[in-house]
């Protein structure tokens, strides 16, 4: 990897500070039994010295037993956990990678559940005493000051408190900015030069890129991000190229954020604090990555109890963190660590920044996951968490879940709501299990509707934007079953008036059933449309239109009801439109519908839309039947070949 640096004068550093240069085998005999041996973290691993650490009790069995390896995760190959070392090493980690999840789940390493934002405070109080830091670095300037280089994270507090610090200093490390360690602070320093670690993800396959293209719709522009570790996040990323004005304040800087940076999306103009930098404790990605960061004004490498404090976190504006998750119950509590009783991976600093995000004024938290697992074989949906699994997230931490079916708002919502909710996200294959499984455990009422396969999925398709004929802006989409308490506030709202115009009835109740009938539905037979806008976080319903196909003909009965406030702004002209549209393509010829005689909107609205219109009047009602213009110019007799689906 070429950063521009041309290769130190070693004889003259070597001169300057002869007493921190001695052969890799005089150092490690340095090493006593019983000693706890740092060692760097994920991409910054220092490789060389890791190799000849193992090398050398290789060569010398007895020299040393019972060390304890401390590390946040390692992405190699971690030697150190072989069993022809079990004398010699245990692996003590903050989070479980690849490599070493076999050995700690034989118990043959440990694994230590923590806020990362709390691992410095365990070094500096000696709870976890540190005896030997290995870390990698760049080589020293003239002043001997040296880069972390792309994994600062807790190295600073390592370095403080260990009694002998090891540096592979690599001419191929980058230089980022923010964090810096003196070479006099180190007791020894091995030159040696070879490529960083990379991490890169495979190109995201259908399903998470349709879980990115939700994900996208809850972030706004100007917003600072956080984005996890794994495939998802980074699908995320690559549907945000429309998005402005972007930040970073993260754990983990990876490809998917340098893209961002390179193409002006990430300018970090709007941050709150650290204004213009991106801010992040560790970097895995790629070699352009590493070469975009070395000496970027723009990036600044913070230590892990900055970058994750939530305090700090909280100090950004419309911070929006987004993670992943091994599985969901249906309240809404998560775990991203274990996989019931197996532990995966680990707490990490996820629970840092959802909680971070949660005190951000105008933050948001969003949990993003694939609906299944194992081939599509398990739900990552679930009605309780296995025994054993750790709850990393709690119900109060997740504001949104995603997965490629759509979003479930879960902030506020009571235990009934968010099951539903999450229910229709899950695989459709899943959901009559996981009904039952509520009504079981008394999550959810017992008579709660529910359409079971294909035509009880939620067309997200459907969805789309309008501006009226006033400039209201308004979003058309299908209702959702988890649109009961809305469509119960708007119901509620409405004046006697338009609620006599629409049900032809002064009841002020609204049973259940009937918003069930409303909200539940199965969408191969009928759609209702809602127009709703987004009130804050909150997503208000401006009007319903909804038809039922009637059986045995090519006609569909049609309702409207737009709320008090929001009539006469052609609200209702949009969702007639849509509606007609919808049912067009559906091979419908018209509608029919039941209009009182005085409501004279209704029949402008009608007109308007150039509907062949035939009516009969009955007790104050008229009984009509809305020809569309394209069935008017075919002839209303001829019927479409086959059934209408």
């Amino acid at each position: 990897m070429d950063l521009g640096m041309e290769e130190p004068d070693w004889n003259q550093i070597k001169e300057t500070w002869p007493e921190k240069f001695s052969t890799e085998a005089l150092i490690f005999k340095n090493i006593h039994p019983g000693d706890r041996i740092f060692l760097g973290t994920g991409c910054g691993e220092p490789q060389y010295l890791a190799r000849s650490l193992v090398e050398f009790v290789e060569r010398n069995p007895t020299a040393f037993f019972d060390a304890e390896l401390i590390q946040v995760v390692t992405l190699g190959v971690a030697p150190y956990t072989e069993e022809k070392f079990k004398m010699n090493f245990r692996l003590n980690s903050f989070f479980i990678g690849k490599s070493t999840r076999d050995a700690v789940n034989r118990l043959d390493a440990d694994y230590t559940p923590i806020f990362l934002s709390s691992v410095p405070d365990l070094f500096r109080m000696e709870m976890i005493p540190i005896d030997i830091a290995l870390i990698q670095t760049t080589p020293p300037d003239r002043y001997g000051e040296m880069s972390l280089g792309v994994s600062v994270d807790i190295i600073q507090a390592a370095v403080e408190r260990s009694s002998m610090v090891i540096a592979q200093a690599n001419s191929m490390m980058p230089w980022v900015n923010g964090t810096t360690i003196n070479i006099e602070d180190l007791d020894f320093v091995v030159p040696y030069n070879e490529p960083i670690m990379e991490y890169i993800e495979k190109a995201p396959g259908g399903i998470i890129q349709q879980i990115g293209e939700h994900v996208s719709r809850i972030v706004d522009d100007g917003s600072t991000i956080q984005v996890g570790y794994g495939s998802i996040p980074n699908a995320v990323l690559s549907h945000l190229g429309e998005k402005k004005h972007l930040g970073v304040h993260t754990e983990l800087l990876s490809d998917g954020i340098v893209n961002l940076m390179k193409r002006g999306v990430i300018d970090n103009s709007m941050k709150s604090i650290d204004r213009y930098k991106s801010v992040a404790t560790f970097c895995m990605g790629s070699q352009e990555t590493y070469e975009y960061i070395h000496r970027n004004p723009a990036v600044e490498f913070r230590p892990i109890d900055y970058t994750n404090n939530p305090l700090i976190i909280a100090k950004n504006r419309d911070m929006t963190a987004i993670n992943s998750a091994l599985a969901v119950d249906l309240t809404g509590q998560a775990t991203a660590e274990t996989l019931g009783q197996t532990f995966y991976s680990g707490v990490g600093g996820q629970a840092d920044f959802m909680r971070g995000a949660v005190l951000s004024p105008g933050g948001r938290t969003i949990l993003a996951l694939p609906s299944t697992a194992e081939g599509g074989n398990v739900s990552r949906i679930v009605p309780a968490l296995e025994e054993g699994a750790g709850v990393t997230l709690t119900r109060g931490d997740v504001q949104y879940v995603v997965t490629e079916y759509g979003i479930a708002y879960l902030h506020g919502k009571n235990i009934r709501q968010r099951a539903i909710d999450l229910i229709g996200i899950a695989h459709p294959k899943f959901r009559p299990w996981l009904v039952e499984e509520a009504k079981r455990r008394r999550i959810i009422y017992s008579d709660q509707a529910f359409i079971p396969g294909e035509s009880g999925v939620y067309p997200a398709d459907l969805e789309t934007c309008r501006t009226t004929r006033t400039g209201l802006t308004i979003r058309l989409r299908p209702v959702k079953i988890s649109d009961e308490q809305r469509l119960k506030d708007f119901l509620y709202d409405l004046s006697e008036d338009s609620i006599y115009q629409r049900f032809i009835s002064a009841r002020r109740e609204i049973p259940r059933k009937m918003i069930q009938d409303i909200s539940v539905i199965d969408y191969s037979e009928s759609m209702v449309i809602l127009a709703v806008a987004n009130m804050g976080k909150v997503e208000t319903i401006l009007g319903i239109g909804q038809y039922m196909m009637n059986k045995g003909t090519h006609l569909a009965e049609i309702a409207l009801v737009v709320g008090d406030e929001c009539q006469n702004q052609g609200v209702g002209l949009e969702l007639l439109n849509y509606l007609t549209h919808l049912a067009k393509r559906k091979g419908l010829l018209g509608f029919t519908a039941e209009v009182l005689m005085d409501n004279e909107p209704v029949f402008r609205l009608f007109q308007r839309m150039g509907f062949g219109v035939e009516r009969e009047m009955d007790a104050g009602v008229y009984q009509m039947k809305l020809t569309f213009k394209d069935a008017m110019k075919d002839g209303a007799a001829r019927q479409p070949s086959g059934g209408v689906r």
